[in-house]
């Protein structure tokens, strides 16, 4: 295939992908009222075939959220509500003895929730740090191992996980290593009155309306593949790796940084990054992502990939306004 027929068929494919998730999207605003950038970077990270981390106090739609976008692209999704006394073996699975007829024991696998195609971890941060690292080869080689043995996960696998950052006694802080799996760290905002006006009339009639299925698995894989053909131009590239040098307190230019953060992001959040503009782009009906993306994205992906230090946390620096700040230079 000659190169222009390569990128008439790239075009093609792009074309028919925004319609189909310019469906979706609408299939969404049924059940979800506003939160509109939630959804778009929600939506992103599942293009991307990544995990997401959605931080938002109580009653902010979380829950319902996963449920939805689990209706609308077809996967089969499954809800595990993390508590300090789960254990491993409740998300992965385990082996029970069993006998047969003829008296002869063998060992049987049960599979475990993780077994689907969408992992809700409702409130990540309640469970055991021994619970959470459960979670950590399933989110990154898309297997699990118990008594030894390999079982595949479903393909695709993502998890959306939920945390509420108002609560804090009796949480265990999620390790950076696991933090770091996390394509997207999702900060989900109050609704304005307008917003939380049509949600009061919208769900608090005798009917609600609901999101139905618009993608198919297939469908989805497909989109996941789409974007990973994207082209990236160098521009972008630039601007990507000149924000995750500016962010590395060791290579930095930046006064703010050299002082006041602890460690910087790591080339999985490049990587991340790379993925998630091309998402950005193809949701808002873009064939190629621009600079504009990655100043939008910087924080979902870098925020939760660095630490600030006690000093500069007590002069009032924040990570968004660093970030931000940093991107903008960047792009």
């Amino acid at each position: 295939m000659t190169a222009d027929k390569k990128d008439a068929d790239l075009a093609a494919r792009a074309d028919a992908a925004v319609e189909r998730l310019a469906e979706a999207r609408s299939s969404i605003a049924k059940s979800i009222v506003g939160l509109d950038e939630v959804v778009e970077q929600s939506l992103a990270v599942l293009l991307s075939g990544g995990h997401g981390l959605l931080v938002g106090a109580p009653g902010l739609a979380k829950t319902r959220l996963v449920h939805t976008l689990a209706v609308v692209t077809g996967l089969d999704d499954k809800r595990v509500q993390f508590t300090p006394d789960l254990m491993p073996a409740d998300i992965l699975g385990s082996e029970v003895l069993e006998q047969d007829e003829a008296g002869k024991r063998s060992f049987r696998f049960i599979p475990g929730p993780v077994f689907c195609q969408l992992l809700m971890a409702d409130e990540i941060n309640r469970a055991s740090p021994r619970t959470q690292a459960a979670l950590l080869q399933a989110m990154q080689e898309g297997f699990v191992t118990v008594a030894g043995q390999r079982h595949d996960l479903p393909r695709p696998f993502h998890v959306l996980a939920t945390q509420n950052p108002i609560e804090q006694e009796g949480t265990y802080p999620l390790p950076e290593a696991q933090l770091d799996r996390f394509l997207m760290q999702i900060d989900v905002p109050y609704p304005d009155r307008d917003d939380e006006r049509a949600i009061l009339l919208a769900t608090t009639g005798v009917e609600e309306s609901e999101a139905h299925k618009v993608l198919s698995v297939g469908e989805l894989v497909d989109l996941q593949q789409l974007v990973r053909a994207m082209p990236v131009g160098e521009q972008v590239v630039t601007a990507i790796l000149d924000l995750l040098e500016r962010a590395r307190p060791d290579r930095s230019s930046d006064a703010d940084v050299r002082d006041g953060v602890s460690w910087g992001p790591g080339p999985r959040a490049g990587q991340a990054l790379m993925l998630a503009v091309r998402a950005r782009a193809l949701l808002q009906g873009r064939l190629a992502p621009s600079s504009e993306d990655v100043e939008a994205l910087a924080a979902p992906v870098l925020k939760h990939r660095m630490a600030l230090s006690f000093a500069a946390r007590a002069d009032g620096l924040t990570l968004d306004a660093l970030i931000s700040r940093l991107a903008g230079e960047a792009a």
